[in-house]
């Protein structure tokens, strides 16, 4: 009897040992996000905020993270607010982080760039992990991970990563090893920083397409997304951001404010609205028009943070000590990297 317990005691050790090791080598092989490619940090940050009682939530691709400053919402109008993007966030993504979002809190408002309604089906494994691999395990995690997955994709690679990375010995560096089991803020509320400028020059015209409809996954995703909005009494906005390219198709904005009508929808198509917004594409865009630089993102936020307020009604917080004692510390990371920018980039401080 003795000897059979020794024996089990044996089997369990040894299986703990095998899956911590197994554990750490997928800890020090999975990409870490933290100077290069930035945009895989961005969806695991949000589980890091200490309170997550937020008004509005953006969901939506790269037209969201580097558009808008949840910073100047705050400063502004006391919007208490955050960016849930990721680069190339396909819709269905958007939904099932929106519905893991609720997990935490309840907006007043929810914000959707209405750009990746172009998209019927996932494009990238590569953009399917920087969006997937950040969400905490949950139903909601499942299900985007089985609506995004590319017919070359295993789920049980989501689920044990280390199946995935086991090759990219090759490839660590030293952060691989520092930032095992921490990481460092890369964005400020969901925002991404930029204050570099690259005029918009030469933008070329959309090509023709042969069908200008949108998908019916896509169109099944927005309708989730309004009918999960609806029954939990969230505003729901769609918006354009003011992205010069991608093209944003004249066929495609009527498909979505027809949809705006029929369901009773508030659109914004920044594009319309260059000049009243007043956004100068020769100093506004860091990467030649297709997302904004700071100079731009706060513009865009000062515009819709006045249709936040006036018109849907957002409350105003400013005179909450709790949270306004994390917005002077979010303030505050948020200069210092506006000055670190300027400092790198050689531009005078405004």
């Amino acid at each position: 009897m003795k000897q059979k317990r020794k024996v089990l005691i044996k089997i369990i050790l040894t299986t703990a040992v095998v899956f911590g090791i197994l554990f750490l080598l997928q800890r020090l092989l999975m990409p870490k996000y933290v100077n290069d490619v930035v945009e895989g940090a961005f969806i695991a940050e949000y589980y890091q905020e200490e309170n997550k009682d937020f008004d509005v939530i953006f969901v939506g691709d790269c037209e969201v993270y580097e558009n808008f400053s949840p910073v100047k919402l705050w400063q502004e109008y006391g919007i208490n607010s955050y960016i849930r993007g990721s680069a190339e966030q396909y819709i269905w993504q958007s939904y099932y982080i929106l519905e893991d979002t609720l997990r935490y809190s309840m907006p007043d408002a929810v914000i959707f760039n209405i750009q990746s309604l172009q998209f019927n089906e996932s494009q990238s494994e590569a953009y399917n992990r920087m969006t997937l691999e950040g969400m905490k395990w949950s139903s909601s995690k499942v299900n985007a991970i089985l609506a995004s997955m590319k017919e070359d994709e295993n789920f049980l690679d989501y689920v044990f990563p280390i199946l995935r990375y086991h090759s990219r010995w090759s490839e660590l560096t030293f952060d691989d090893v520092k930032y095992m089991f921490s990481s460092k803020k890369v964005t400020h509320n969901g925002y991404y920083m930029r204050v570099d400028v690259k005029p918009a020059e030469n933008v070329p015209a959309g090509r023709p397409l042969t069908d200008y409809s949108f998908g019916d996954k896509a169109w099944k995703y927005l309708k989730m997304m309004t009918e999960l909005c609806e029954e939990n009494g969230i505003t729901l906005v769609l918006i354009k951001a003011p992205s010069l390219y991608p093209y944003w198709y004249d066929q495609w904005d009527e498909q979505v404010k027809d949809y705006a009508e029929e369901n009773n929808l508030m659109y914004i198509n920044f594009l319309e609205l260059i000049d009243e917004i007043g956004i100068d594409y020769k100093t506004d865009t860091y990467d030649a028009g297709l997302h904004m630089n700071l100079s731009g993102a706060e513009k865009l936020s000062v515009y819709l943070g006045r249709i936040l307020s006036e018109e849907i009604g957002i409350p105003d917080r400013r005179g909450d000590e709790e949270l306004s004692a994390i917005w002077e510390q979010n303030i505050e990371d948020y200069e210092a990297e506006k000055e670190r920018q300027y400092k790198y980039y050689g531009i005078q401080a405004e």
